[in-house]
């Protein structure tokens, strides 16, 4: 008989990290943590960035949207793995699984171009000093964000729109904690090469072009600093862009690890626990790196809580 028909798919298996049961606790409180901290610190981020006016700059702007976009991130998969462990029912609906991976896939392209505006902004702020407010103005930081929505969400649609035209078969274990594009496309019955093909093409062009943007932008800003005479000068420069190149950095090194690791492997736990780090990790670790080194970021966050001096 043909296999069943996309339509009669009714639910998934989150096979999750582990099936011990004495780990289950462990791994529960562990995310569950981090999935606090996460909501915790990058709220933090976007009522100092809104709070204060000394912060209605488009450097800021940008942070707290990417901000938003790491609360979203986390909020699309830890949730239902600790639903999960804490129900020991590890099932998720067909239309639950293909609106994970789609919200998965729309914040995590979101935060890949928001890296990228934001290294254009360092490049401006660096190299055009003087015409930082003119070129960064109002309407540009607003076209800039909508052009990533807009990008986003087009790829969202598409991978969406492709895994709606699968057929699954009866086994349908992902040996995942979230729904993941590509463990999705391995439990189809069709074939799946055009989507395949699409899909490592979109991994390519969303990698390497904001990547590629984002390193042109440092060569520039690193000729800058470097044609600065002070050494006070040249260390002035270079601290307003540590921050972004640490988030850029821990991005894009666990991320597009995973994802080239994924391919050709089979269906194994192995990716994961490395999924954790662009997923759980890097969305929990950017407030503390923007914030710990950012004297405006402390000091918004004191008045905000009444702690300032003045």
């Amino acid at each position: 008989m043909e296999s069943r028909n996309k339509s009669q798919v009714s639910e998934f298996l989150l096979l999750g990290f582990s099936e011990e049961p004495e780990l289950q606790p462990f791994i529960f409180g562990l995310f569950l943590s981090m999935y606090l901290v996460t909501i915790f610190g990058n709220l933090l981020i976007i009522l100092a960035t809104i709070s204060d006016s000394d912060l209605h700059t488009p450097m800021y702007f940008f942070l707290s949207n990417l901000s938003f976009a790491d609360i979203c991130i986390s909020s699309t998969t830890v949730p239902k793995m600790l639903v999960n462990i804490q129900t020991q029912i590890n099932v998720i609906s067909y239309a639950g699984c293909l609106s994970q991976m789609s919200f998965f896939l729309l914040f995590a392209v979101l935060e890949d171009f928001l890296l990228t505006v934001m290294a254009y902004d360092r490049f401006v702020a660096v190299c055009h000093p003087l015409h930082y407010l003119v070129i960064m103005n109002p309407r540009l930081c607003v076209l800039l964000l909508l052009g990533s929505w807009f990008i986003s969400v087009l790829h969202s649609l598409l991978h969406s729109f492709m895994v709606l035209q699968l057929s699954f078969c009866t086994h349908l274990e992902i040996p995942h904690f979230f729904c993941e594009l590509h463990e999705m496309t391995q439990l189809a019955c069709s074939d799946s090469f055009i989507h395949d093909i699409v899909m490592y093409f979109a991994i390519g062009l969303l990698g390497v072009v904001p990547l590629a943007g984002i390193l042109f932008s440092y060569s520039k800003i690193v000729s800058s600093i470097c044609a600065i005479s002070s050494a006070q000068g040249k260390y002035k420069a270079f601290s307003t862009c540590v921050s972004h190149i640490s988030v850029v950095s821990l991005f894009y090194f666990t991320s597009l690890g995973v994802n080239f690791s994924s391919c050709g492997t089979q269906k194994t736990h192995s990716n994961a626990p490395a999924s954790v780090m662009y997923t759980v990790v890097t969305p929990m670790l950017n407030p503390f790196i923007y914030s710990l080194r950012n004297k405006d970021i402390k000091g918004a966050l004191k008045k905000f809580f009444g702690l300032s001096s003045h």
